[in-house]
């Protein structure tokens, strides 16, 4: 009962305020036209207008004061639904995903509420209000699939909100389900039908802030559907044009931010630095990734850091430092296990495995490598295969299609490709 006293206080407050500031304005109007009065001589009509004055603010007050009431009123009734709870908590968590304060508490949130989460959100009919709070629950978990990462539960998710919009007229969440639903589709390896969600996306665009986020995430969406054709393509025009095209698409969505967002300069750097990594352009990763990281820092996004620290040991490798790659990715996979971003820390095993393979190190390869493969979400053919020669059992991996003569340009497409099958 307290604790509703207290939440109430506030609202009290600026309905006095309100009453009172309604008498004030009758006062001083009735005033002014008795000064009026005086100085002009004419009693009537200006009393009038005085007097209809003072009625007009207190209609008006009384009005701004009912409506303070009602929306007091619905706020509580929404605070009171577990909808509403569930969304606060989620969203609170959600922030704090791969950071330094409480990332890992986190991940051990999102693992443990995940089920519950899931079972409300296809029991709540979400309406009016509540749509709100249905939304804010998606974007946390939509935050943690991508970590995680879980496609199939994302494109679900996507397809429950895509209901949730229909349902209650909500163009701004039918734009963002579609957008989900590309990014689910990318990271399940069906790029035509992700491309397919991403224009129903942009054909429902709204305006405003908000659009223009969506519109600068569509941008980068594109940008790493390009990148993922680049991935399946040869060696050739059609690569080198895929990786111009995301280019393109990622100098499109710096353009097109809304305003200073640390989050989205930080992933959209990280996104033209592999862009220069596969034009096997090592110091131009590079630039692109020491402001990333200097932002990540700043920001205290652990996550952010480890990804940048682990593609700067890709150039390293690329621009033969094999000792500086090697650091860069343990201080990646550090950070990773801090934030239980298990995908990322095992990419950096499967990197530093790699390592110890060339160099000869077969023990310490094995057990880089078997670290890898139990925390790998999903298998990898390049990690097997490192397995198979580190157990003795194959020859190391050879990259096909490579001209006799080692040229430096060379063996930079070489290591790159030896390298880039363990950012997947």
């Amino acid at each position: 009962m307290s604790e509703e006293k207290e939440q109430d206080e506030p609202s009290r407050i600026q309905e006095f305020s309100l009453v009172v500031g309604g008498v004030a304005s009758a006062l001083l109007t009735d005033l002014t036209s008795q000064l009026l009065n005086q100085s002009l001589g004419q009693r009537g009509i200006v009393q009038w207008v005085g007097y209809s004055v003072a009625g007009l603010l207190v209609v008006i007050s009384y009005l701004r004061l009912r409506a303070r009431r009602r929306r007091a009123h619905q706020r509580r009734q929404q605070a009171a639904t577990p909808l509403h709870a569930a969304a606060e908590e989620a969203e609170q968590w959600m922030i704090a995903l791969g950071t330094d304060a409480g990332g890992m508490a986190a991940a051990e949130w999102f693992t443990l509420h995940e089920d519950g989460l899931r079972e409300l959100l296809a029991n709540e009919k979400a309406q009016n209000a509540a749509v709100d709070d249905f939304a804010r629950i998606c974007d946390a978990l939509e935050a943690w699939y991508v970590r995680r990462p879980d496609p199939d539960a994302l494109l679900q998710l996507s397809e429950l909100l895509t209901t949730t919009a229909e349902a209650s007229g909500r163009r701004g969440l039918a734009e963002l389900a579609a957008a989900r639903a590309a990014t689910a589709y990318r990271m399940l390896g069906d790029l035509d039908a992700a491309t397919t969600r991403l224009g129903v996306s942009s054909n429902i665009a709204a305006h405003g802030r908000t659009a223009a986020a969506l519109k600068m995430r569509r941008q980068v969406e594109r940008a790493l559907l390009h990148l993922a054709r680049a991935d399946r393509a040869p060696a050739g025009s059609d690569r080198d044009e895929a990786v111009l095209n995301a280019r393109d698409r990622l100098d499109d969505a710096r353009l097109t931010r809304p305003g200073p967002d640390l989050a989205a300069d930080v992933a959209i750097a990280i996104n033209l630095a592999v862009v220069h990594l596969y034009q096997y352009d090592g110091e131009g990763a590079l630039e692109q990734l020491r402001p990333a990281l200097a932002r990540a820092t700043a920001a205290g996004d652990l996550s952010g850091q480890a990804h940048a620290l682990e593609l700067m040991g890709v150039a390293a490798w690329m621009r033969r430092n094999p000792h500086e790659a090697g650091s860069r990715w343990e201080h990646a996979a550090h950070l990773y296990a801090e934030v239980d971003e298990r995908d990322g820390h095992a990419r950096c095993l499967q990197h530093l495995g790699s390592a110890a393979v060339i160099a000869g190190d077969l023990d310490k390869a094995l057990d880089l490598l078997e670290q890898s493969s139990m925390l790998r979400a999903s298998e990898s053919e390049i990690l097997t295969k490192y397995l198979d020669a580190a157990r003795r059992t194959s020859e190391l991996p050879v990259v096909p299609d490579d001209p006799p003569r080692r040229t430096p340009r060379t063996w930079l497409r070489r290591a790159f490709r030896r390298f880039v099958g363990g950012l997947k």
